[in-house]
């Protein structure tokens, strides 16, 4: 890479070098484990001109999304976000208006998790989602989905079919696309002229902050901040006129676009968080400087701690088998003997195995079955809800580990 991919700038710095991995979601079987396993350099590098963080476009949508091992309906605290999104979605836009028809899209729309909420207050809806299989999960949940990657063609296919959108909801998918203009050409296709479009990325602020450098991975293409999501989102004709921050991910922003032409100014939210990217350093160089050190010292904490739990002849095993997770096992070097397996409730990644690291997935009454001294839990964005979830782990005095954004261990909830 040697060119901003949005603004085509030659000005790139190094933020972080994690070596070279394989794709995060490139789960194996097991009549694969004695076969080649492709890895591709995962290094983040900033453009110092319009400031957006991105990494090599080494892998392709088409070879990520056609067949998918992600399920957001499996988070219980995502569908839940999900419904009060749309809950106040609808009062934002007006989209339950006596008479209207109104009509939302949404960009990755997965296994229908959102617009399931959509249909259920019977507004018209679609979701294009690349995805064969996790697509065909949301037709048989009823939700109606195109199967799909958004370009400026397909959004403007969609809006001659079934008329614009009076909201376009693309909650996080654009990070995932290497076409930044081309996609957002396509948000705008779709977008009704006195329209809404939404987008949920994660934050760069929380990234650098937090050290959730296991964020980084090959379906990321690039990392937002307010600053740059800005210029994007000009880059395909709209214009952003809110933002908020939002808990999700470890740290998100909601940015609330228009088409450019009824937008308006921008509301003192977007001045407020421009505000604090600077203050934090994120439009020069030097905001970025320490992040590689903060790294390195989360990997040397958890492997550490995995040693000396071996040596000491207690048991470790995992919970959770997210993409991040597979940033974080690669770039520590975490095999099977320091973690002899992880669980997962969803249930296509059983008997499966992490890419790279090739630790078995299985069932999460694992566990329970096994009574381990400690959970790693790799998903640790979900917090909260997974001390929930892993409450029965304190019967037998076990612990909960979670290694970002620095290693802390915890008694599990009783």
């Amino acid at each position: 890479m040697t060119r901003c991919r949005l603004c085509g700038s030659e000005a790139l710095a190094s933020v972080v070098d994690l070596g070279a991995t394989p794709p995060c979601e490139s789960f194996l079987a097991a009549d694969q484990l004695d076969m080649p396993e492709p890895a591709y350099p995962l290094h983040l590098r900033i453009c110092t001109d319009c400031w957006l963080a991105q990494i090599p476009p080494l892998i392709t949508p088409e070879e990520t999304f056609k067949e998918y091992a992600y399920f957001s309906s499996y988070s219980t605290s995502w569908v839940e976000h999900a419904r009060t999104f749309v809950a106040d979605a609808v009062q934002r836009v007006g989209l339950d208006t006596e008479g209207s028809d109104a009509f939302v899209v949404e960009v990755a729309s997965n296994d229908g998790y959102l617009l399931r909420h959509v249909v259920d207050r019977g507004i018209r809806c679609l979701g294009i989602e690349p995805s064969v299989n996790v697509g065909a999960t949301a037709r048989d949940a009823g939700v109606p989905t195109l199967t799909e990657f958004l370009s400026p063609d397909t959004g403007s296919a969609v809006r001659a079919e079934h008329g614009p959108a009076d909201l376009v909801v693309a909650n996080n998918v654009y990070a995932h696309i290497p076409d930044v203009v081309g996609f957002t050409q396509g948000l705008r296709a779709l977008v009704a002229d006195d329209g809404w479009v939404s987008i949920e990325v994660q934050h760069l602020l929380t990234l650098i902050e937090e050290n959730q450098y296991d964020t980084i991975y090959h379906e990321h293409f690039q990392y937002y901040t307010v600053a740059s999501a800005t210029r994007a989102l000009a880059s395909g004709g709209l214009t952003l006129v809110d933002a908020e921050l939002l808990p999700t991910h470890g740290g998100s922003i909601r940015l609330w676009a228009r088409p450019t032409e009824v937008a308006g100014e921008p509301s003192q939210r977007v001045a407020d968080v421009l505000d604090r990217e600077k203050a934090a350093g994120l439009q020069e160089l030097s905001g970025y400087t320490e992040f590689s050190a903060r790294v390195a010292k989360v990997r040397r904490d958890l492997l550490r701690f995995l040693i000396k739990a071996a040596e000491r002849g207690e048991t470790v095993v995992g919970y959770g088998a997210p993409g991040k997770g597979n940033t974080l096992l690669n770039h520590c070097g975490i095999r099977p003997d320091l973690l002899p397996y992880t669980v997962d409730r969803n249930p296509y990644k059983h008997g499966r195995f992490t890419p790279g690291t090739r630790i078995p997935i299985l069932p999460p009454e694992q566990i329970a079955a096994d009574r381990p001294d400690y959970v790693l839990v790799l998903p640790w964005n979900l917090r909260a809800e997974l001390v929930e979830q892993l409450s029965f782990v304190h019967d037998w005095g076990g612990r909960l580990v979670f290694p970002i954004p620095e290693l802390s261990i915890a008694e599990a909830a009783s």
